[in-house]
């Protein structure tokens, strides 16, 4: 199959799901077994040329969503389809977004750059820290629910979640763990593995979270790296920073 086939036969699962529904059933089966297509995906023997990694919540971080025994039970049953490794991870993003990045989101910062201006005011003025739950950032803060979940399966396991150091990085490839994800590290200093190898302990990210605050309407940027900040942006920043603190 060519990549848009591949695309658009995911559309076509889609519609025929919305299709059951509107006609009145209560259930749909996805057929993933038996040598069919999803099978196909599955199985080494048709789809065998890269490895296959799924990112999982481990908790989805709010109160009526799936917590740390149902993450187990999926991580468990993803075992059981034969996936090459999981990336665990955590939080929802209509619900509990800063679950999985931790810290505040910059809402001066992220309404600077929308450019519909209800949507800009409505968000800075309307109650965005109210839609936006803060929560308190630690280094390597999914470390021990992702544990408990390592001592629960025996595929390879990915770690992310407040890689931000050498000895944290260390640490959690030597608690069975195979590899590592970091994203606003690298944004902070795309080097800093390099870096890393050559002895430096930890990166610059202060986790004031700009650089996620403008990701959905421009790149994804380092506030460190920018040179021509609002100063009401700076501002927020600099709050940021010393409540980081605290």
């Amino acid at each position: 199959m060519r990549d848009d086939e591949i695309r658009q036969m995911a559309v076509e699962f889609g519609n025929a799901v919305r299709l059951a529904k509107d006609s009145g059933f209560d259930c749909v089966e996805i057929h993933a077994g038996h040598g069919y297509l999803i099978s196909q995906f599955l199985s080494p023997y048709t789809n065998g040329e890269i490895a296959v990694v799924v990112k999982t919540n481990m908790r989805d971080g709010f109160k009526s969503g799936n917590d740390l025994p149902e993450g187990i039970v999926i991580a468990q049953e993803l075992e059981r389809l034969g996936v090459d490794a999981l990336v665990l991870s955590g939080g929802f993003v209509s619900k509990a977004p800063m679950y999985v990045m931790r810290g505040s989101m910059p809402i001066q910062a992220m309404t600077h750059y929308m450019d519909c201006w209800w949507l800009k005011y409505g968000v800075r003025y309307g109650g965005g820290q109210l839609m936006i739950k803060n929560e308190p950032y630690k280094d390597l803060y999914f470390l021990d629910d992702a544990l408990e979940v390592r001592r629960n399966v025996k595929l390879p396991l990915i770690y992310v979640g407040g890689c931000v150091s050498r000895s944290g990085i260390e640490k959690v490839l030597h608690s069975g763990f195979h590899a590592v994800q970091m994203a606003r590290a690298l944004v902070n200093e795309p080097d800093f593995v390099n870096r890393m190898a050559q002895g430096e302990e930890r990166c610059g990210c202060d986790h004031t979270n700009y650089c996620i605050a403008r990701m959905y309407s421009i790149d994804m940027k380092c506030h460190q790296h920018c040179t021509d900040l609002p100063k009401s942006i700076e501002n927020e920043i600099e709050k940021i920073k010393r409540r980081n603190a605290q």
